[in-house]
């Protein structure tokens, strides 16, 4: 491994070609205060294959300039976005039942069993 620094963070936006803002955050105490202090900081990360979801986590390492604003690269997808993936299996079991189902309701349903299954892992 090489001495680039690598950040953990949430893809906050896609929209843009190869490119997608990321989200670090950062948590820690005030040196002189003692309080506790959030910082949120978005850069954009080069994405070459454009495989990066909203939602998602991503590893991104530091890079030489690639453009005005772009100085990281997407290194790896560290976990999908799990609505994404469940909207997706809905989609199916409904295509294959024959039912035509409105988006709206399938991203309901989505938003339900991901709730559900988030509090079965902290459970």
């Amino acid at each position: 491994m090489n001495s680039r620094r690598r950040l953990m963070g949430t893809v906050t936006s896609d929209k843009m070609e190869k490119t997608v803002v990321v989200e670090i955050r950062r948590t820690f105490r005030h040196p002189l205060v003692g309080k506790v202090v959030h910082d949120v900081k978005r850069v954009k990360a080069h994405d070459e294959n454009n495989e990066c979801k909203i939602g998602d986590k991503v590893m991104i390492v530091e890079s030489r300039p690639l453009s005005r604003h772009k100085r990281w690269v997407v290194e790896s997808i560290i976990k999908a976005d799990a609505k994404r993936e469940i909207l997706a299996e809905v989609t199916e079991e409904l295509a294959a039942e024959g039912i035509v189902a409105d988006e709206e309701i399938v991203e309901e349903l989505a938003e339900e069993i991901a709730g559900e299954s988030a509090e079965g892992a902290e459970a």
